[in-house]
Order: C-alpha cells, then sequence, then structure tokens
C-alpha cells in the first residue's frame, strides 16, 4: 500500500502561514531534500484554498507529479487533466482506492483541516516538518481540530546551516487492547 506523507514548512510556534497567510519567511535558498523526497512520490493530496494558490500551474510546481488530487465540496473542473477532486460524501472510498494503486508515496501538500481529517482516520504514514527558526507569533496553526491524541515515534532529524530543522516522525502504532479480552483458542500445535 501506498504511504501519504505530510511534507510542508512550519515556524517554530507551529504556524503554517503568517497572520496574513504569508508564506515569504518559508526558507528556499536550498533543495532541503526536496528532490529525493520528488523522486519518492508521484502523487499529491491537496486541499481547496492550497490548490487555488497554484491552479493552473500545477506542471510549472509539480513537473514530476502524475495526478494532484483536490479535496473540495465547491470546485469541480481544472484545465490540467492530471487534477481530479474528491467530495467529502466520497472521501473514505476514494482515499483508500487511491491507496491500493500502484504508484509511490503520495505527498499531502496543503490544508491544516484535510491534515486533521487524515490524522483522525490514522491516514498519514509519515509527517516530515521542516521547522524554519522564526517565531510568527500568529497565523494559521499546523494542528487543529483534532479529537484525539497522535504519539509519534521519531524516525531520524537533519539539520542545515540556515537554521531549519527537519524532523521525520511516525505515527506510533495504537494497541487494540480489546484483543487482550480475546479467549486463547488451543490451534492444536502442542509439540513446539
Amino acid at each position: 500500500m501506498r504511504k501519504v506523507v505530510l511534507n510542508l514548512a512550519v515556524s517554530l510556534d507551529g504556524f503554517i502561514e503568517g497572520p496574513n497567510g504569508e508564506y515569504d519567511w518559508c526558507l528556499a535558498d536550498q533543495d532541503y531534500g526536496m528532490t529525493e523526497f520528488f523522486a519518492q512520490t508521484d502523487t499529491i493530496f491537496i486541499g481547496r484554498k492550497s490548490y487555488e494558490m497554484i491552479a493552473g500551474m500545477e506542471d510549472e510546481y509539480f513537473p514530476h507529479i502524475q495526478k494532484v488530487y483536490v479535496f473540495s465540496d465547491s470546485l469541480n473542473t481544472a484545465a490540467n487533466a492530471k487534477v481530479e477532486f474528491i467530495k467529502s460524501a466520497d472521501f473514505d472510498e476514494r482515499v483508500k482506492a487511491i491507496l491500493e494503486l500502484d504508484g509511490s508515496n503520495i505527498w499531502l501538500f496543503g490544508g491544516a483541516n484535510l491534515l486533521s481529517t487524515f490524522l483522525q482516520r490514522r491516514l498519514v504514514a509519515e509527517m516530515l516538518l521542516s521547522v524554519h527558526p522564526l517565531i510568527l507569533g500568529s497565523g494559521k496553526p499546523l494542528f487543529t481540530e483534532l479529537s484525539n491524541r497522535v504519539d509519534l515515534l521519531l524516525q531520524n532529524t537533519q539539520t542545515y546551516d540556515t537554521g531549519l530543522v527537519q524532523l521525520r516522525y511516525a505515527l506510533k502504532p495504537i494497541f487494540d487492547s480489546s484483543l487482550l479480552d480475546t479467549p486463547f483458542v488451543h490451534s492444536g500445535l502442542d509439540d513446539f
């Protein structure tokens, strides 16, 4: 099954946009591992607001991406053939089908609300957070509307001379304690 990987820039105080929706604080002076990331990624999941910022420039921004899935109940047409829309009523069925398709990783690109939906359904395999060396003070927070705690396992850290630190996390598996209530059934294997 394909992996959904969140990869985005975040300020030290947890914002993904400044107070006026600005991104001018994001460092772009070097690659920051994006070439390697794109080599392992062929699909993007993106929210409506993030998509509207790049609409019509999909090939310019993401030349190696084969498919862009936009999660929106209000948009339904795009000029680019690689763009497809997913309505909220079809979310579970469509995402499950996409994850089962052959392909590389899927980049969960944008939208704090979309991230919350994916996290609540435990559909994010990894989170690659590029923590920028600044404090915005206000803006759009990375995590919103989460109803449950999400425990993470640190997989890797990468530091850069600019002060940017990339943190790679995996979601910690949830142990289903109800399995302990299931009675043991003898398997017939007496001699092991």
